[in-house]
């Protein structure tokens, strides 16, 4: 079986600075935040590939940290499209090349992902074609229109979504490629295989691995790591 990892880092940051900064490849303990959720999956012995999808004038950057870091297991550093959606699916292209049997996607800006998170995706994937990590949501989701509250939705039913997102490679091109036919454009990868009819089985993520989007959550991920004595 093989296993294939798109990281997906072509977005820009523009919640966490004025000048919309590339988070992906800001400092997080001495490292770019990208080359933190890189390490994670290159020396999984789970992992057989990994691409990285980056804006396009980043590209020759992004190839020099693959060097400068020795990552084994890089095939391939390309450029992104204008949405997240169409970054993933030029990362599908490339990987569609060598055949993969499994796809795990993965947020560049989540340097916090485990060896156990990604065992857990791949592990459930055989029975499930369609695996997403998630944790429940601990405070009172309220629906908002125009500043007044609409509706209170019911929490023990509400959970955030995270990544690593795992899926069987022809199952989530075939969403991918249905999705960019239709014009429509999903807020993760596993909502285009839910449009398909597709059951996408929840395992439980990790409150730790957070999505790096305001500075606050840049303080948070260094004091992680420096507990996790990185």
């Amino acid at each position: 079986m093989k296993v294939s990892v798109i990281i997906v880092a072509a977005g820009k940051g523009i919640r966490l600075s004025d000048e919309g900064s590339f988070k992906q490849f800001l400092s997080l303990v001495g490292n770019p935040v990208l080359v933190h959720a890189i390490s994670v999956f290159d020396t999984s012995p789970l992992v057989d590939e990994i691409i990285i999808v980056v804006p396009a004038e980043k590209v020759t950057y992004c190839r020099g940290l693959v060097k400068k870091y020795k990552f084994k297991k890089v095939a391939g550093v390309i450029a992104g499209g204008k949405f997240r959606q169409d970054s993933v699916y030029n990362g599908l292209l490339k990987i569609g090349k060598t055949k993969p049997d499994i796809v795990l996607i993965h947020d560049g800006v989540r340097p916090l992902v485990t060896s156990v998170l990604i065992q857990k995706c791949i592990g459930n994937i055989r029975k499930d074609g369609a695996v997403v990590l998630a944790v429940p949501v601990k405070d009172t989701i309220k629906l908002v229109r125009k500043s007044f509250v609409e509706k209170t939705l019911e929490r023990n039913k509400l959970w955030s979504i995270q990544t690593p997102q795992c899926f069987s490679y022809d199952l989530i091109f075939k969403a991918h490629k249905k999705a960019r036919a239709d014009g429509f454009l999903g807020s993760d990868d596993a909502s285009l295989v839910e449009r398909l009819g597709c059951p996408v089985k929840i395992e439980m993520g990790l409150c730790q691995n957070i999505k790096i989007t305001t500075p606050e959550d840049l303080i948070l991920a260094e004091e992680i790591l420096k507990r996790r004595g990185v």
